[in-house]
């Protein structure tokens, strides 16, 4: 998931970029760029995508020698951004037109991965399509009214995709963006291999799109797993996809585009499960950030993944502040497949594996390190040693159900796959071809002593089918979900909140196997697979049901809801566990907690903001006028002279604190909104210090007289008057605000000194 380079030019500002993609040799010399132009330049009104190729140099201002090959226009964009995507020579230019911004466009891949009255929300899933062809999930519910009015999308018919046929009253809104895709591989896209169409042939946006809005379907399952009703979180919500991944990833060009229409067609709330690999962009360079930028100043929430480059610390992706940040957890529901040795030991593990079980006869086992291959790469296990016998595989290097096919190719009959101590006792549950199951790092390391050791060891494994329980506790975070502190501003925490993203089972395409594995003949209607794109729709969904209940709330106050009523607490009462570690997770891992839609809807206060301070906060982080022009939706130069004293200012649900001494103290000032049912409420603070910290609130007790008031406060986060020297790098602790019916919780980390270095913006 490596994030290719930008290339920036702020009015003569240039910076270079390596070239991201190889392209045909008749376009050998450009790369798309993507173009953020003044609303009046006359490169706006004087171009048109598919055309004016002859003017755009010209007014684009551009050297001669960049005008060769000719330059080629891909978007306009007019609701998420005022600019182009186009493709120029990627030779160096000397100079830049002012009031644009120029960034290269990138490859950008996906991180894979109550039903009612019609909803007039519209969710927009942008991903990699949708295939609605037999999935209830898409159909709409008896009795659905037409799309709401506020709504000016709709499908776009193609050869593979009957919008008439495909399209309802449930799935208003169905388009797909390819130019940047197609510039980037010098060719047409192959419809042999994917479809040029809204149509999701390999899964991923099906499953978003139904978990995020899907319609209400008995009896669904993945085999025999997981058997029941599955219903998405909003399902009276409407769905529009917008497809915007492919099979070499999502390009930055496409993205904004499709952030544009959705703008345009007038979607509720977007959903976007797909994010930057590596550390996250700065926000002037990152697509995803300007566009949902623009998104939230027409009142759109805007929900994206973290990413899933955990357990690392600054992987965090998504990780603006107007951006909803979700990490993955875990649900009280698992697969259990135990691993019984011969020497009588069992050890618990997970899988999906729906074919013809083991016996309970004991079958050799074998170390796939002592066949050619640990990782279990496929071609490379030696089937003389592997033959008829279960292969002992390790985590990491390729995918884990290609492991297991693998081990099918080189005639083995199972698998046991052990995670490394990165991933900890995380289990993720995977539909092998061949009879497996996944264990902890502790349980692999028991099992492979003795296989090592043993000389004659043999195994079996008993699959156990769908199990609902406390034991394990639940949520916990899972540990390839991405963590802070925010790589690019770090007194903002990210991740905001965490969802159920480990094991989650919804719609599938029909065009692919569960596994996408070649040699997975297998078609499904429902999938169970893992991963923040899966925790993300959980969250755009709930905002959709707050939208629908709470019209009149801003996209912030949205957050702020969802993250003030977020929940520490797992089934048996203690703090929610990291499976990286299989310690206490940290608002770091978990941000403010797991998402409560019950409380949500009635948080009694919330934190509110808009674009005026979001502007005060990109001045703050040190950014130019001309630069905070991409964000501004009339494309003004920025006026900081009133930015915030620090970023951590900004009126955010959450307190991140950088110490740069140990006697350092930090206060933020806060505003919050009274929107509970009691006009007259009294809210008093409760405050759980982080270790090495004093805390304090002033006023310490909020008096409102009346519905919808707002009220001011300052928070002083300062050292101990006799600091001893924290040992960790990393304290938290909390503040709550209490009326006695509604707990207002806002987490605090602080990082100290010792690891106070900071990313550049």
């Amino acid at each position: 998931m490596a994030t290719l380079p930008h290339l920036a030019a702020v009015a003569l500002l240039i910076l270079a970029a390596a070239v991201a993609v190889a392209a045909s040799s008749a376009a050998s010399d450009q790369s798309t760029y993507i173009i953020h132009l003044a609303p009046d330049h006359p490169a706006l009104r004087g171009t048109s995508a598919g055309g004016g190729v002859a003017a755009l140099g010209r007014l684009l201002r551009l050297p001669r020698h960049l005008l060769s090959p000719r330059p080629r226009l891909l978007y306009s964009y007019a609701h998420a951004a005022t600019g182009l995507a186009a493709r120029l020579t990627s030779r160096r230019s000397p100079a830049c037109s002012p009031s644009t911004l120029t960034s290269r466009a990138t490859s950008t891949p996906p991180i894979r991965r109550r039903s009612g009255a019609a909803s007039p929300v519209v969710v927009g899933v942008l991903d990699t399509g949708i295939y609605p062809i037999g999935r209830g999930s898409f159909s709409p519910l008896a009795g659905l009214s037409p799309p709401p009015a506020s709504f000016s999308g709709g499908c776009v018919s193609t050869a593979s995709f009957n919008a008439s046929a495909y399209c309802n009253n449930k799935l208003i809104g169905a388009k797909f963006f390819y130019k940047g895709y197609e510039a980037a591989l010098g060719h047409a896209i192959d419809e042999t291999e994917e479809s040029k169409s809204p149509l999701d042939t390999e899964g991923h946006g099906t499953h978003t799109a139904s978990t995020a809005a899907g319609s209400p379907v008995a009896g669904a399952g993945f085999f025999e797993y997981a058997r029941g009703e599955a219903v998405g979180m909003s399902p009276a919500a409407r769905i529009a996809a917008y497809k915007i991944c492919w099979k070499s990833g999502c390009y930055d060009s496409d993205i904004l585009a499709a952030f544009d229409e959705a703008v345009a067609d007038g979607v509720d709330v977007i959903s976007l499960s797909v994010g930057a690999g590596g550390y996250a962009p700065s926000f002037f360079r990152d697509s995803i950030a300007i566009g949902a930028f623009h998104a939230v100043s027409k009142g759109i929430v805007v929900s994206a993944s973290a990413g899933n480059s955990g357990p690392g610390e600054y992987t965090a992706t998504n990780i603006a502040p107007w951006i909803l940040t979700v990490g993955a957890s875990t649900i009280d529901r698992e697969f259990p497949a135990d691993v019984v040795l011969g020497n009588g030991e069992v050890y618990s593990g997970v899988s999906l594996y729906s074919g013809e079980p083991l016996n309970s006869t004991q079958i050799p086992v074998v170390y796939g390190g002592d066949c050619g291959s640990r990782l279990c790469i496929i071609g490379e296990l030696d089937p003389a040693k592997v033959s008829g016998k279960i292969v002992l595989c390790e985590r990491g290097g390729n995918a884990r159900v290609a492991k297991g096919g693998a081990v099918k190719v080189a005639g083995g009959a199972g698998m046991i796959l052990v995670n490394t101590a990165e991933s900890g006792e995380e289990l993720v549950a995977d539909s092998h071809l061949v009879p497996a199951t996944m264990v902890g790092q502790k349980f692999g390391e028991k099992i492979k002593q003795y296989v090592t050791n043993d000389p004659s060891p043999t195994a079996t494994i008993a699959f156990r089918g769908t199990v609902i329980g406390n034991s394990p506790s639940a949520p916990r975070v899972a540990a390839f979900s991405s963590r802070g502190p925010n790589y690019r501003a770090p007194e903002i925490l990210k991740p905001d909140v965490i969802a159920p993203g480990v094991n989650i089972l919804a719609a599938w395409t029909g065009d692919s196997s569960p596994t996408d594995l070649d040699i997975d003949t297998r078609r499904v209607e429902f999938n169970i697979i893992s991963g923040t794109s899966m925790s993300c729709p959980h969250v755009s969904g709930l905002a959709a049901l707050l939208r629908q209940a709470r019209p009149e709330w801003s996209p912030a106050a949205i957050k702020s809801a969802l993250m003030t009523t977020a929940y520490n607490l797992d089934n048996s009462g203690e703090i929610i566990n990291d499976l990286a570690s299989g310690l206490d997770s940290t608002p770091f891992v978990r941000g403010a907690g797991h998402v409560d839609p019950n409380r949500a809807v009635d948080p009694g206060l919330v934190y509110d903001a808009g674009v005026d301070d979001y502007v005060s906060f990109l001045c703050t982080l040190g950014y130019s006028p001309s630069m905070i022009s991409l964000f501004t939706t009339d494309g003004s130069v920025a006026n900081c002279s009133t930015k915030f004293p620090r970023t951590g200012d900004l009126n955010y649900p959450a307190f991140a604190v950088v110490f740069s001494s140990y006697k350092d103290s930090v206060t933020y000032h806060r505003v919050v909104r009274n929107v509970g049912s009691n006009g007259d409420a009294v809210y008093e603070a409760k405050i759980g210090s982080p270790s090495g910290v004093d805390v304090t609130v002033s006023p310490s007790k909020l008096v409102f007289g009346e519905h919808h008031q707002s009220l001011s406060y300052d928070i002083t986060i300062a050292v101990s008057g006799n600091p001893v020297i924290v040992d960790s790098k990393y304290t938290f602790g909390s503040v709550t605000w209490s009326d006695g019916v509604h707990d207002v919780t806002s987490p605090i980390a602080v990082t100290w000194p010792s690891n106070a270095g900071t990313a550049s913006m």
